[in-house]
This record gives structure tokens, sequence and C-alpha cells, in this order.
């Protein structure tokens, strides 16, 4: 049993005042009912235990050990629940899958949470991934309007209620475009559920995937909720909010260490009547404790990712009055860690689909030299995110292509020599690398000129911080972090010939940043745009064609 960690005040033990009129104890129902709460955030089907720093986590004492994993999921939460317990999430349960749950369109995944008794979750900004009429399938039920039924046969839809509060649509401003909140009923009494995904999700998913969607405040939008909840006569509350907190380095699960940033001002911010924040988004553990705008202590927590930590939260509630008894609540960050017996259904349920899509995974695709990793050069540039470029070059050149740029966040995974599986060192499966590029964009290419280009380079650094766009070996430039932002990219080149400001170059990119993904909104601007192949194929087109891949040297992009 892992240290628990008090967060908010205890409510003083023991005291009661019995006058001369007073029942026996054993006559008087308990003033309070007790609830527990376990949380999951950011699974992105990771069915299997995920694997390199994916699958290691930071423990209470410290220590780093091996986390996550459906099969110990489901044991860690056996142990942890009781019979007054609600378990919820906090988005991007899936998308941005493993092969396993994404070969399926995450339908193991959203099975699987069903299956462990998640009864609701916010949505988060991958639910939008395959976009929002798809996240009705998945919430509703129906087979696959192109890939049709999984061999699991028909689709039968979410077990839980995905919510999301702040997404409305456009046409219908105040109109959510799912369910915004749920109630469920506990030992007695009623919890309400309010969910928000970050306002930011235009600028970090496919636009496509969101058309004629809206995304508001998710302090406004939980508050609209916090009122709704209040008609109806329910007072504890409970915002479950896909955005967060970053945490400073070496941060223990049952601490807070938070960088201030957007997850808090959602909690301080939120309605008084909501009664604690259980965020997700950033992939931090942390349990924190704010102060609401009444002054009044609330809990404000998040649980890491891929399932390496459950989120419990115990508290009471008042039976006369519906409302959470604040200095009840108390929350602890358990490390799913794998030295406890998997389940064994869960196990079962696992391996089935390893099974179905073993023959698609196991597949050869070509060979490595070296470990292909994320990892950057002082410039920001890596030999994956190079290889990825070269490759979306490769396969737009038919389009016109002179360049291609690939966004750092698409890159999920390293490739890595050593084998993982039977296929032998330095092979590249299938799987592997759909676990590096595993959104299925669409590549594309757009006119832009010179000095267009040049602007979005510039765009590389924003108040939300720095990404760095990989760059094809046809494209080099220079930076100089010293400078203002707005100016700090020079000495560009296509082909080794100076970029032309007034010349016109055809750029390749998959369609997330076409769209203004990131921020980079100059793309946006480009002209006679055509759209070819899935990234992926890409990519796998690429390693057929090479047959082996040595890790490029880190000279693209110059200066530090």
């Amino acid at each position: 049993m892992t240290r628990r960690r008090t967060i908010l005040a205890c409510a003083a033990a023991g005291l009661t005042v019995v006058g001369p009129a007073a029942q026996p104890a054993a006559a008087r129902p308990a003033p309070t009912a007790s609830v527990r709460l376990l949380a999951l955030n950011d699974f992105h089907g990771n069915l299997e235990p995920p694997s390199g720093s994916s699958g290691r986590a930071i423990d209470e004492n410290g220590d780093t050990v091996l986390a996550g994993g459906a099969s110990y999921i489901a044991a860690h939460l056996k142990q942890l629940r009781n019979r007054d317990t609600l378990t919820v999430a906090q988005g991007d349960l899936i998308g941005a899958s493993p092969l396993i749950s994404a070969a399926y369109h995450d339908e193991p995944s959203v099975q699987f949470m069903g299956d462990i008794g998640v009864t609701a979750s916010a949505v988060g900004n991958h639910e939008f991934d395959e976009g929002y009429q798809e996240l009705l399938r998945i919430q509703n039920g129906g087979c696959h309007p192109v890939d049709g039924c999984s061999p699991e046969g028909r689709w039968r839809g979410a077990k839980f209620d995905y919510l999301a509060a702040n997404v409305l649509l456009a046409k219908e401003h105040d109109r959510p475009a799912m369910k915004p909140w749920t109630i469920r009923r506990v030992n007695g009494v009623r919890v309400g559920f309010i969910g928000v995904v970050t306002k930011t999700t235009p600028s970090i998913v496919t636009a496509e995937g969101i058309k004629g969607l809206e995304f508001d405040d998710e302090v406004a939008a939980a508050n609209r909720a916090a009122r709704e909840l209040k008609r109806r006569h329910v007072r504890a509350m409970v915002l479950l909010v896909h955005e967060g907190d970053q945490v400073q380095a070496g941060t223990r699960p049952d601490q807070c260490g938070t960088v201030p940033g957007a997850g808090s001002r959602i909690a301080q911010e939120a309605d008084p009547e909501i009664d604690m924040v259980l965020s997700g988004h950033t992939h931090q553990q942390y349990l924190c404790s704010v102060e609401d705008p009444n002054g009044q202590p609330r809990l404000f927590s998040s649980g890491s990712s891929f399932g390496r930590v459950i989120t419990e939260v115990n508290l009471k509630v008042n039976r006369r009055t519906g409302d959470i008894v604040r200095s009840s609540v108390n929350a602890d960050n358990h490390v799913v860690t794998r030295d406890v017996p998997p389940d064994p259904a869960t196990e079962k349920f696992v391996q089935t689909w390893k099974d179905r899509v073993s023959t698609i995974a196991d597949k050869p695709i070509g060979k490595i030299t070296a470990d292909l990793t994320r990892a950057p050069s002082p410039a920001g540039e890596t030999a994956l995110g190079d290889v990825i470029a070269d490759a979306q070059l490769a396969g737009t050149k038919d389009l016109g292509a002179q360049v291609a740029l690939m966004n750092p966040g698409g890159v999920r995974t390293d490739l890595t020599y050593a084998a993982s599986g039977s296929e032998g060192d330095g092979v590249v499966t299938y799987g592997e690398a759909f676990a590096v590029q595993p959104f299925s964009n669409v590549m594309g290419v757009t006119s832009l000129t010179g000095a267009q280009l040049d602007a979005l380079l510039e765009q590389q650094w924003t108040s939300a911080g720095e990404k760095i766009l990989q760059p094809s070996a046809s494209l080099r430039f220079t930076i100089d972090r010293t400078r203002p932002v707005g100016d700090r990219v020079s000495a560009i080149t296509i082909d080794g010939a100076p970029a032309d400001p007034s010349a016109t170059y055809k750029v390749a990119a998959n369609n997330f940043l076409l769209g203004g993904g990131d921020g980079f909104t100059v793309f946006t601007e480009g002209q006679d745009q055509v759209l070819g192949a899935i990234d992926l194929d890409t990519f796998v087109a690429y390693f057929n064609a090479q047959g082996t891949i040595a890790p490029p040297p880190l000279t693209r992009i110059s200066g530090q």
C-alpha cells in the first residue's frame, strides 16, 4: 500500500456533540456518505505495457520503476476499489495509440475502459484525431464507415459518458456538441461530473476533424455546467479537465511541484461550487491544493500518462446538503507498478487483440544501422525527424515538392536498433513505424514564397514555447535564440541555393501543419494546395526503397 498524503486539512475526527435528548449513536443515520474516486488520464491506447521512457515512472520514494499496462491497471484498480467507488478519466484515452488499439480505431481501448468501470471521462484533444463524427461513433456505437466492423463485431459504443462542456456547435453557439455533464449516484448521494477540454484544441488537431465546432473557455463552460447542476440540486461537483500544468523535474507522484499554467488557472478560477479539479493533458503527476474564488482549498491533481498512475480521492458528502465536505478530501497518486500479478481476464483480452494485429505489426519494412531517436542537437534537430522529413519529401516529389517540414510533436517514439521482438536487431517493423507516426495524417504540398517560408520558420517560437520543425535534406537554415522572437532565422537555403524572398517554393507537410496546427499559421497562406498519401505510407515506402537507413548527421539546422 502506498503512502497516503492528505491534500486538504483533515476534518476533526471523533468529535460528537451529544445533548440530553440525543439518540444513541447507533440509531442515528451517518451524517456523511463516504465516496472514493479513482481516476486515469492520457491512456493513449496503451493496452500493452509501454516500453522505454513511456513505461517508467518515479514512485513515492523517488525511485524509477516500470509502470503501466492494461492488465496491471486492472489489478491495481481491484485492490483500490471499494463498494463506494466511482472510476473516471480526464481525456486522451484514445488517439496517438499503439497499433494494437489504433488498427481498430481504438475500439479495444474504449472497451477496456468500460470493462474496468470508467463511468465518465472528459474529452481530450486526441479524441478528435479521427474527427468529431468518429468520436460520436465511438460514443454511440456502429461500425466504422470505411473499414467496417472489427473482428469483435458491431461496435456497441462506450460504456461511459464522454463529457465536453466547452465544445459547442458553431451554428448554435450555446448548444454543446456532446454531453457537458453527468450525474452519478453512489452510497446514497449524487455526484455531478463536468468535462472540459483544452481550449487550444483547434491549434493542435487537424482542422477538418473539428469543422463546425467551437472551443469555449474552459472556466466559462465549467461554470455554466455547475449552475445547471445546482439547478438540479446537485451540490457535489467534480471537474474533469483535459488541461494541466508542467512540473519541476523529479516531482514524485504525491508532490505538487507544478509550474503554474493553464491547468492551475482553471483550478483557481472555476466556480466555487466545484469541489475539486482532476486534470490531464500535460502527462505529469501531481497532487496540489489551490484556492477557489472564495479562498477555500480545492484539490488539483493529475495522474501522469499511459496508465502509469491511478489517482485515488477519498471524500465525504454531507447527506443533508448534498455537498462535499472539503476538509474531508484526501488524495493519493498510486504508481501502477508491475510487481503485482496482472489481471488474468485483462491479460487474455489484450492478447486477443495482439494476436489479431500481429500479422500487420510484425511485417518488416526495412533496417536501421543504429538508433533513430528524437534526441535533439543544440539547434533542435533530430535524426528521426530528419528521416521522416526525407521520407515525406520523397513521397510528395510527384506533387512537385522541393522541401518538407515535420512537426516534432508528431514524432511519438524512437526507433531502436535492439530488437523488441523476434524480428532481429536493426529490423524495423510496420508496428514500430506506426508507433512513430500513429495519426494517419494526409501529406500535402502548398506553394509559399521565400518570404513566407522565412515567416513560417520564425513561428517556431511562441509564448507557448519552442517547436523546431524538422527539415528535409534539401532545406537548411540557421537559428539564433539570442535574437528577439520573430528575427531568429537566417541563411535559408533550398538545394544549396539561398532562398529568394520573392520566389515560390513547393513545401510538403502533413495536413495538421497545413491547417495551421501548432501555431504555424503561415501554412494557411499557401496557394495551390494538393493532397497526397497518408504520412505513415510515405514513411513505410521510404524504408522499402532505401532498404537500410543510417542516422543522418544533424547539420541541417545550425546555430543554437
